[in-house]
């Protein structure tokens, strides 16, 4: 693993660089560096979402998801380095079908929102669908492993799942889409 900073201002990246874990250095405009970004947005949405009233099962769930990204995150900031697996992601396929299992079936597009937590969650959902796209995009340029874009893929549906759940456990119902006929 790179070096642990103990210094915060290095103005190493006052021209427009970062260095990566394996010491290299890139443009701060690169691929790489904005996947990285779109993680590290994430997983602050999800701290945010974890600053309100959460079952403890979903909060447990976020945190580890949490330290999940942080690994997703070194695995972005040192090339051809393995962090994420697919024992993550199977886990996260097991919490979608938990959570999933007794929702009600949907019959209609709902829309982001509901309760504060509901909507928070569908941030970070779409906050997680933009991390994935910017590592499909890393991925034509650069080599990037199959276990992050799956876990991306399957977090995204389970933040909206969760959604879903949390507008239930708030005693709401998920927001229909009304489909405007004529306008």
């Amino acid at each position: 693993m790179g070096n642990r900073l103990s210094q915060i201002a290095t103005r190493t990246g006052d021209d427009g660089t970062t260095g990566l874990g394996d010491g290299s250095r890139v443009g701060k405009d690169h691929l790489r560096i904005a996947a990285l970004g779109d993680v590290d947005e994430l997983n602050s949405n999800i701290g945010v979402l974890l600053t309100g009233e959460l079952a403890q099962t979903i909060r447990s769930d976020l945190e580890a998801i949490q330290n999940d990204l942080f690994d997703l995150g070194g695995e972005l900031a040192i090339p051809g380095y393995s962090m994420i697996s697919a024992t993550q992601v199977a886990r996260l396929d097991a919490r979608l079908a938990h959570y999933n299992a007794d929702l009600p079936r949907l019959a209609e597009f709902i829309l982001p929102g509901g309760a504060p937590a509901a909507a928070a969650s569908h941030v970070c959902r779409t906050v997680c669908r933009r991390a994935e796209r910017a590592l499909v995009a890393l991925g034509k340029q650069d080599s990037v492993n199959d276990a992050p874009l799956q876990y991306l893929n399957r977090l995204s549906d389970l933040l909206f799942v969760l959604s879903r759940v949390l507008n239930r456990d708030a005693g709401g119902a998920d927001v229909q889409w009304q489909q405007r006929k004529n306008q």
